[in-house]
């Protein structure tokens, strides 16, 4: 299948890059094909002991680098055949679901909503990330931390905010505003 062995002839270039391929879709349009990839960083850069600490998301310039690398690499080999083809790379975003580890971990301080295998919900921002579990701190129905193992979790999305959380205004420890309970325009 051809979008496996791009994976597979992307993996090796990419790791120079400290990335990975996220999401990889071939899509017919007339003559050509659209070629999407949505790269994430691998996080090794990150040290594996620290669980609380913001992840910057990828730049616009690492993206740009990873676009020519990709593209350097389709072009020579045979993989797309001779059909002509659009490259489209980006970064997963904000409303992509929550499936691995490396996604809870990239979004340590952000808002999120899991729904757990049983139907119970639980709405609260990421303070720490271990391989299998989460720590939230949550507002309701009491304050506090809640433990989200998992393996335990159906789906869990980012709750878009206006206002990023950053390690400089996050403070782990205290509840106080730390689930952002004020308006946007107390940002302004």
């Amino acid at each position: 299948m051809v979008p496996d062995r791009i994976r597979s002839i992307l993996q090796e270039p990419l790791a120079l890059l400290g990335l990975v391929t996220e999401d990889l879709t071939i899509t017919p349009a007339g003559k050509r094909s659209v070629v999407r990839i949505a790269i994430d960083d691998d996080l090794s850069d990150v040290d594996p002991d620290d669980l609380r600490s913001v992840v910057a998301p990828l730049s616009l310039d690492e993206v740009a680098d990873a676009t020519h690398v990709i593209s350097d690499v389709l072009d020579a080999s045979d993989v797309t055949g001779s059909a002509p083809y659009v490259l489209e790379v980006s970064s997963p975003g904000i409303g992509r679901p929550l499936t691995h580890w490396r996604h809870w971990r990239r979004n340590v301080g952000r808002l999120v909503t899991v729904t757990h295998v049983d139907g119970s919900t639980v709405h609260g921002r990421i303070v720490e990330v271990a391989p299998d579990a989460v720590m939230l701190q949550v507002a309701e129905p009491t304050a506090g931390e809640a433990v989200v193992i998992l393996a335990d979790v159906r789906k869990a999305r980012i709750d878009i905010e206006f206002a990023r959380i950053t390690n400089a205004n996050l403070d782990l420890d205290q509840a106080g505003d730390a689930l952002g309970n004020h308006s946007a325009e107390e940002d302004l």
